[in-house]
């Protein structure tokens, strides 16, 4: 005996939505855009401050370049697999790379920039110049 069944026009493309999940859920393709960075910037009196997230990059895979009033911070993480390693249950890590560009401002010092790595934090340190510090001008008495 035949049995009826409802019909529904986006039964097809639910199952196909659903067979999608499951096939970029099992396997990470290496054509997946790396993600950007998260940044916080903030001035203190004597600096500028730039924070960069990137855990799971080591100090030899990041590099920090100045030119032209432009902040440019790069990173490339690669893929090192040994031989006897090859079979894997899974491997979601893959190899990645980032690139950031900030525009510097007039008052920077880019001279004096330094930069700190640590815990997956990435800190650069911009003085202002001197003549773009606040100081107090004394007043004379005529």
């Amino acid at each position: 005996m035949p049995v009826l069944e409802r019909f529904s026009p986006f039964r097809d493309a639910d199952l196909m939505e659903r067979r999608m999940r499951r096939l970029f859920s099992e396997f990470p393709f290496p054509f997946m855009p790396a993600l950007t960075p998260a940044a916080d910037i903030y001035e203190t009196e004597t600096e500028f401050v730039v924070e960069l997230e990137v855990p799971g990059y080591q100090e030899k895979e990041l590099e920090v370049e100045v030119s032209d009033h432009t902040l440019v911070v790069k990173g490339e993480r690669t893929e090192e697999i040994e031989e006897e390693e090859k079979t894997l249950r899974l491997h979601e890590r893959l190899a990645a790379s980032f690139e950031r560009r900030f525009a510097l401002a007039a008052e920077t010092d880019a001279a004096k920039l330094t930069a700190v790595y640590s815990s997956g934090l990435l800190t650069l340190h911009m003085p202002k110049s001197d003549k773009f510090k606040p100081r107090k001008i004394a007043i004379a008495k005529k």
